[in-house]
Protein backbone atom coordinates (compact mmCIF):
# COMPACT_ATOMS: atom_id res chain seq x y z
CA UNK A 1 0.00 0.00 0.00
CA UNK A 2 1.31 3.02 -0.59
CA UNK A 3 1.28 6.29 1.38
CA UNK A 4 -1.25 8.17 -0.51
CA UNK A 5 -3.48 4.86 -0.61
CA UNK A 6 -3.15 4.50 3.12
CA UNK A 7 -3.97 8.03 3.99
CA UNK A 8 -6.69 8.57 1.48
CA UNK A 9 -8.14 5.47 3.08
CA UNK A 10 -7.82 5.88 6.49
CA UNK A 11 -8.67 9.69 5.93
CA UNK A 12 -12.69 8.54 4.40
CA UNK A 13 -12.84 5.32 6.38
CA UNK A 14 -12.54 7.29 9.87
CA UNK A 15 -14.94 9.96 8.64
CA UNK A 16 -17.63 7.72 7.78
CA UNK A 17 -17.11 6.21 11.48
CA UNK A 18 -17.04 9.32 12.95
CA UNK A 19 -20.39 10.53 11.10
CA UNK A 20 -22.08 7.55 11.66
CA UNK A 21 -20.65 7.81 15.94
CA UNK A 22 -20.84 11.22 16.31
CA UNK A 23 -24.73 11.46 14.67
CA UNK A 24 -26.07 8.93 16.29
CA UNK A 25 -24.84 10.79 19.72
CA UNK A 26 -26.22 13.67 18.38
CA UNK A 27 -29.68 11.90 17.20
CA UNK A 28 -30.15 10.69 20.85
CA UNK A 29 -29.10 13.56 22.48
CA UNK A 30 -30.22 16.97 20.56
CA UNK A 31 -34.32 18.28 21.06
CA UNK A 32 -35.93 18.34 18.21
CA UNK A 33 -34.19 15.42 16.70
CA UNK A 34 -36.70 12.06 16.12
CA UNK A 35 -34.51 9.80 17.80
CA UNK A 36 -34.69 11.99 20.91
CA UNK A 37 -33.62 10.06 24.03
CA UNK A 38 -33.60 6.49 22.42
CA UNK A 39 -30.45 5.37 24.37
CA UNK A 40 -27.39 3.62 25.16
CA UNK A 41 -28.05 0.64 23.19
CA UNK A 42 -29.15 2.83 19.91
CA UNK A 43 -25.67 4.77 20.73
CA UNK A 44 -23.55 1.44 21.14
CA UNK A 45 -25.04 0.17 17.81
CA UNK A 46 -24.27 3.24 15.96
CA UNK A 47 -20.88 3.32 16.30
CA UNK A 48 -20.67 -0.36 15.57
CA UNK A 49 -22.04 0.32 12.13
CA UNK A 50 -19.80 3.05 11.80
CA UNK A 51 -17.06 1.16 12.16
CA UNK A 52 -19.01 -2.26 9.56
CA UNK A 53 -19.34 1.36 7.01
CA UNK A 54 -16.02 2.61 7.48
CA UNK A 55 -13.81 0.06 7.47
CA UNK A 56 -15.33 -1.69 4.74
CA UNK A 57 -15.01 1.64 2.89
CA UNK A 58 -11.10 1.87 3.77
CA UNK A 59 -10.18 -1.97 3.69
CA UNK A 60 -9.13 -1.93 0.05
CA UNK A 61 -6.60 1.45 0.36
CA UNK A 62 -5.33 1.15 3.61
CA UNK A 63 -7.17 -2.46 5.21
CA UNK A 64 -9.20 0.35 7.55
CA UNK A 65 -7.41 0.37 10.61
CA UNK A 66 -9.71 3.81 12.09
CA UNK A 67 -7.97 3.99 15.17
CA UNK A 68 -4.28 4.57 16.67
CA UNK A 69 -4.59 1.96 19.46
CA UNK A 70 -5.11 -0.71 16.76
CA UNK A 71 -2.23 0.99 14.25
CA UNK A 72 0.45 0.64 17.48
CA UNK A 73 -0.87 -2.50 18.56
CA UNK A 74 -0.20 -4.25 15.45
CA UNK A 75 3.17 -2.04 15.11
CA UNK A 76 4.20 -3.42 18.30
CA UNK A 77 3.53 -6.91 17.53
CA UNK A 78 5.08 -7.06 14.39
CA UNK A 79 7.84 -4.60 14.83
CA UNK A 80 6.75 -2.40 11.67
CA UNK A 81 6.65 1.10 12.31
CA UNK A 82 7.35 2.64 8.80
CA UNK A 83 3.69 3.73 7.84
CA UNK A 84 2.38 4.61 11.43
CA UNK A 85 2.69 8.37 10.91
CA UNK A 86 0.77 8.00 8.04
CA UNK A 87 -2.30 5.84 8.95
CA UNK A 88 -2.35 8.42 12.53
CA UNK A 89 -2.38 11.43 10.26
CA UNK A 90 -5.19 10.30 8.29
CA UNK A 91 -7.44 9.56 11.24
CA UNK A 92 -6.72 12.46 13.22
CA UNK A 93 -7.89 14.39 9.78
CA UNK A 94 -10.75 11.93 9.10
CA UNK A 95 -11.74 11.95 12.79
CA UNK A 96 -12.21 16.08 11.96
CA UNK A 97 -13.86 15.63 8.67
CA UNK A 98 -16.36 13.34 10.23
CA UNK A 99 -17.26 16.07 13.15
CA UNK A 100 -18.22 18.22 10.70
CA UNK A 101 -20.26 16.49 8.64
CA UNK A 102 -22.40 15.19 11.31
CA UNK A 103 -22.43 18.48 12.86
CA UNK A 104 -23.47 19.98 9.50
CA UNK A 105 -26.24 16.78 9.54
CA UNK A 106 -28.07 18.51 12.69
CA UNK A 107 -27.16 22.00 12.20
CA UNK A 108 -30.86 23.47 12.59
CA UNK A 109 -30.64 21.11 15.81
CA UNK A 110 -27.67 22.78 16.69
CA UNK A 111 -28.98 25.98 15.92
CA UNK A 112 -31.91 25.63 17.93
CA UNK A 113 -29.80 24.68 20.93
CA UNK A 114 -30.52 27.65 22.71
CA UNK A 115 -32.09 28.56 26.07
CA UNK A 116 -35.72 29.39 25.87
CA UNK A 117 -37.48 32.17 27.11
CA UNK A 118 -39.72 31.64 30.27
CA UNK A 119 -43.36 31.28 29.80
CA UNK A 120 -46.41 31.37 31.71
CA UNK A 121 -46.25 27.78 31.78
CA UNK A 122 -42.83 27.36 33.40
CA UNK A 123 -39.34 28.68 33.36
CA UNK A 124 -36.50 29.11 31.29
CA UNK A 125 -35.59 25.53 29.39
CA UNK A 126 -31.29 24.87 29.53
CA UNK A 127 -29.54 23.87 26.43
CA UNK A 128 -28.32 20.68 25.40
CA UNK A 129 -24.65 19.74 26.58
CA UNK A 130 -23.07 19.46 23.08
CA UNK A 131 -19.44 18.14 24.02
CA UNK A 132 -20.78 14.42 24.59
CA UNK A 133 -22.04 14.53 21.16
CA UNK A 134 -18.41 15.19 19.87
CA UNK A 135 -16.35 13.31 22.98
CA UNK A 136 -16.42 10.99 25.44
CA UNK A 137 -17.26 12.37 29.06
CA UNK A 138 -16.69 10.21 32.41
CA UNK A 139 -19.70 9.47 34.24
CA UNK A 140 -17.11 9.61 37.47
CA UNK A 141 -14.57 11.75 36.95
CA UNK A 142 -11.48 9.36 38.79
CA UNK A 143 -8.18 9.59 36.41
CA UNK A 144 -6.91 6.65 37.39
CA UNK A 145 -10.19 4.38 37.22
CA UNK A 146 -11.18 6.40 34.07
CA UNK A 147 -7.46 5.43 32.53
CA UNK A 148 -8.01 2.02 33.80
CA UNK A 149 -11.21 1.48 31.94
CA UNK A 150 -9.95 2.93 28.81
CA UNK A 151 -6.83 0.54 28.88
CA UNK A 152 -9.00 -2.55 29.63
CA UNK A 153 -11.51 -1.52 27.23
CA UNK A 154 -9.15 -0.82 24.48
CA UNK A 155 -7.57 -4.19 25.20
CA UNK A 156 -10.53 -5.84 24.69
CA UNK A 157 -10.75 -4.49 20.83
CA UNK A 158 -7.10 -4.50 20.03
CA UNK A 159 -6.54 -8.22 21.14
CA UNK A 160 -9.28 -10.02 19.15
CA UNK A 161 -8.56 -7.91 16.27
CA UNK A 162 -4.99 -9.09 15.98
CA UNK A 163 -6.55 -12.96 16.52
CA UNK A 164 -8.86 -12.57 14.37
CA UNK A 165 -5.90 -12.38 11.76
CA UNK A 166 -5.44 -16.26 12.80
CA UNK A 167 -8.55 -17.19 12.01
CA UNK A 168 -8.16 -17.88 8.08
CA UNK A 169 -11.90 -18.08 7.69
CA UNK A 170 -12.24 -14.48 8.45
CA UNK A 171 -9.98 -13.09 6.06
CA UNK A 172 -11.32 -15.17 3.22
CA UNK A 173 -14.54 -14.71 3.70
CA UNK A 174 -14.34 -10.99 4.30
CA UNK A 175 -16.90 -11.09 7.54
CA UNK A 176 -13.59 -10.04 9.71
CA UNK A 177 -15.19 -6.23 9.40
CA UNK A 178 -18.54 -7.42 10.57
CA UNK A 179 -17.22 -9.36 13.37
CA UNK A 180 -14.90 -6.23 14.90
CA UNK A 181 -17.91 -4.32 14.03
CA UNK A 182 -20.01 -5.86 16.62
CA UNK A 183 -17.14 -6.49 19.36
CA UNK A 184 -17.31 -2.78 19.23
CA UNK A 185 -20.94 -2.92 19.92
CA UNK A 186 -20.19 -5.61 22.76
CA UNK A 187 -17.85 -3.43 24.35
CA UNK A 188 -19.99 -0.65 24.58
CA UNK A 189 -22.98 -2.49 26.35
CA UNK A 190 -20.79 -3.79 28.90
CA UNK A 191 -17.50 -1.24 28.87
CA UNK A 192 -18.83 1.91 28.24
CA UNK A 193 -20.28 2.63 31.17
CA UNK A 194 -17.39 3.99 33.37
CA UNK A 195 -16.09 6.27 30.33
CA UNK A 196 -18.19 6.32 27.21
CA UNK A 197 -15.50 4.21 26.04
CA UNK A 198 -13.25 6.57 23.63
CA UNK A 199 -10.95 2.97 23.12
CA UNK A 200 -9.70 5.14 20.01
CA UNK A 201 -8.02 8.30 20.68
CA UNK A 202 -8.87 9.75 17.22
CA UNK A 203 -12.66 9.09 17.78
CA UNK A 204 -11.74 11.37 20.71
CA UNK A 205 -9.19 14.03 19.76
CA UNK A 206 -10.09 14.71 16.54
CA UNK A 207 -13.85 15.40 17.08
CA UNK A 208 -13.18 17.84 20.26
CA UNK A 209 -10.63 19.66 18.18
CA UNK A 210 -14.00 20.27 16.19
CA UNK A 211 -16.55 20.80 19.49
CA UNK A 212 -13.30 23.65 19.89
CA UNK A 213 -13.61 25.67 17.27
CA UNK A 214 -17.34 25.66 15.85
CA UNK A 215 -19.79 27.89 16.45
CA UNK A 216 -22.03 26.20 18.41
CA UNK A 217 -24.55 27.55 20.28
CA UNK A 218 -24.38 27.49 23.80
CA UNK A 219 -21.42 24.39 23.66
CA UNK A 220 -20.10 25.10 27.10
CA UNK A 221 -16.61 23.41 27.57
CA UNK A 222 -14.31 21.04 25.40
CA UNK A 223 -13.20 19.81 28.60
CA UNK A 224 -9.13 19.74 27.37
CA UNK A 225 -8.11 18.98 31.55
CA UNK A 226 -10.03 15.18 30.86
CA UNK A 227 -9.02 14.77 26.77
CA UNK A 228 -5.61 13.17 27.35
CA UNK A 229 -6.96 10.24 29.07
CA UNK A 230 -9.17 9.02 25.82
CA UNK A 231 -5.57 9.52 24.13
CA UNK A 232 -3.18 8.14 26.51
CA UNK A 233 -5.23 5.38 28.27
CA UNK A 234 -6.42 3.70 24.35
CA UNK A 235 -2.60 4.39 23.51
CA UNK A 236 -1.57 2.37 26.44
CA UNK A 237 -4.07 -0.45 25.88
CA UNK A 238 -3.43 -1.03 22.43
CA UNK A 239 0.57 -1.20 23.24
CA UNK A 240 0.06 -3.47 25.85
CA UNK A 241 -2.81 -5.72 23.20
CA UNK A 242 0.14 -5.81 21.37
CA UNK A 243 2.75 -7.19 23.62
CA UNK A 244 0.24 -9.96 25.42
CA UNK A 245 -0.80 -11.14 21.41
CA UNK A 246 3.19 -11.37 20.44
CA UNK A 247 4.32 -13.23 23.50
CA UNK A 248 0.86 -15.51 23.53
CA UNK A 249 0.53 -16.41 20.11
Amino acid sequence: MSNGDIFVGEVIGTAILILFGAGVCAAVTLRHSKARASGWVVIAFGWGFGVLAGAYTAAPLSGGQLNPAVTIGIAVDTGKWGKVWIYLLGQIVGAMLGAVLAYLVYLAQFQANVRKEGTAEGAAEAPVATLGIFSTIPEIRNPVANLITEIIATMALVLPILAFGLTKGLGESGTTVLIVSLLVVGIGLSLGGPTGYAINPARDLGPRLVHTFLPIPNKGTSDWGYAWIPVVGPLIGGALAGLVYNAAF
